[in-house]
């Protein structure tokens, strides 16, 4: 596949199933995330990788804030967060690993920088024929979920990149017009 094919391609894929991706496909996609823009070489990335019962665990993480958000929460709720990432074979937790006070290197270019892995990281999985959804929500910012993954306080959760074998259709990808999004100067 070339590249624009690949760029232009490329969708989430919510419907995900075994088996995770192989030792190989992942050595691919940590390489392709470790070319993301870095301004100084900070590299600030940090990947943490859920599987089998590192999946369960994550569940019992996110039911944890639930819990801690609202102690009254029913037992639906809790057991909904605990299967959320039993959703795919694999989750990759994207973490921006800050280096604070850089007067180059502002927090927020270090955090973009993360999300340029995270996304490479798509990318490299759909070259590979792997289906691949990035999710956050409110776990991702969750000081519960955040001490659980042992974050610094200038650290931040991008994302939550869930991968596997595509389970379901592909929806047809929605064409966009250029000029709407553009501005141009001359």
């Amino acid at each position: 596949m070339d590249g624009l094919t690949l760029l232009h391609s490329r969708s989430s894929m919510g419907k995900l199933t075994d088996p995770a991706p192989t030792a190989e496909q992942m050595d691919a996609i940590y390489q392709a995330a470790l070319r993301a823009p870095d301004h100084k070489e900070l590299r600030p990335w940090r990947f943490i990788e859920f599987t089998g019962e590192g999946r369960t665990r994550l569940g019992e993480l996110f039911a944890e804030a639930e819990f801690q958000e609202d102690p009254s929460a029913d037992d639906d709720t809790l057991n909904s967060a605990r299967k959320k990432p039993l959703r795919a074979p694999m989750i990759i937790a994207v973490i921006a690993k800050v280096t604070p006070d850089l007067p180059k290197v502002p927090k927020m270019e270090q955090v973009i920088s993360a999300g340029c892995a995270a996304h490479g990281i798509l990318l490299a999985a759909h070259a590979q024929g792997l289906g691949a959804m990035w999710r956050s929500g409110k776990y991702a910012f969750d000081p519960v979920v955040r001490k659980g993954l042992s974050l610094e306080e200038d650290d931040e959760v991008v994302a939550f990149i869930y991968l596997g074998h595509l389970g379901g259709r592909h929806k047809p990808l929605p064409a966009h017009n250029v000029a709407d999004f553009v501005e141009r100067w001359a």
